[in-house]
């Protein structure tokens, strides 16, 4: 729809004798442009009539409104198109706090998820805060696990990943629940942990540049297990200090919640894994 009031320059509350005013500047300023003066002349015989102007009126605010509609994505003003304004900002708030919230806890259910160390097993990989017996640090490590991870590819040795423990855990190391700690054997493998603290998987000693020579020399537990199908043997890097796989056994496929990908608390320790 042509801008009548547009091509006059004048607001759509402009009265007649403005309009006749503009129509008189405009026309000596640009009536000799090729094809505005028609465009001019449309303006003011339509403007210059109350009749064509309040039909002309009523077109311009049905087709602005038309518009505002279709140019509209927000899900509340096509759900509630007549909705007072007020209403409309705090549902617009509510539906997008909701929202918010419903994403955050998506991500944490199956993406990712922040865990606290509150250990030593994984000293100094990962610190736990004193006073704890065996903390290296006055702040615990925050870690972050990728919970979608292992429904993408299996879980792999070195890993340090999150896992529910088996109900032994409890009984042997006085805590259960969840807990995290490095991968070293495989479904099917047998791990032997001989002293000196070098571990053997099927017969071949394992490279381990992540555990310090001091942890390893803690190590006195020593043993050979092998690791049931579809499960998996767990160790924390402090050996010495850990209750791990060696005491309560290996964690099943359907325990791993997923594998710690980053530290991202405190500020210094911020790294990948």
């Amino acid at each position: 729809m042509t801008d009548h009031y547009g091509t006059l320059g004048i607001t759509p509350e402009a009265t007649p004798q403005e309009i006749e005013a503009a129509y008189r500047r405009i026309a000596l300023q640009r009536g000799w442009e090729d094809g505005f003066w028609r465009e001019l002349r449309d303006a003011y015989d339509v403007l210059s009539n109350p009749q064509e102007r309040a039909r002309y009126d009523s077109e311009r605010d049905g087709a602005a409104e038309l518009i505002k509609k279709r140019k509209s994505r927000n899900p509340v003003d096509r759900l509630f198109p007549n909705l007072p304004h007020g209403w409309r900002v705090a549902l617009d708030w509510i539906v997008t706090i909701v929202g918010a919230v419903a994403i955050v806890l998506a991500i944490k259910t199956w993406v990712v998820n922040p865990y606290r160390i509150p250990s030593s097993s994984m000293e100094p990989t990962l610190h736990c805060a004193h006073p704890d017996l065996g903390c290296e640090a006055s702040i615990s490590d925050r870690v972050l696990a990728c919970r979608i991870c292992y429904t993408l590819h299996s879980p792999h040795r070195g890993d340090i990943a999150v896992f529910r423990t088996p109900p032994l855990a409890k009984t042997k190391c006085g805590a259960g629940g969840t807990f995290v700690k490095r991968i070293i054997g495989l479904p099917g493998e047998t791990v032997q942990d001989k002293p000196g603290g070098w571990i053997y998987i099927n017969g071949r000693k394992l490279n381990e540049p992540y555990i310090r020579p001091d942890r390893r020399m803690e190590d006195s537990n020593f043993g050979t297990w092998t690791v049931p199908k579809g499960q998996y043997f767990m160790m924390g890097d402090n050996r010495g200090s850990s209750c791990d796989s060696r005491v309560w056994g290996a964690v099943p496929r359907k325990n791993m919640i997923g594998e710690v990908f980053a530290t991202y608390w405190p500020p210094s320790r911020i790294s990948f894994h």
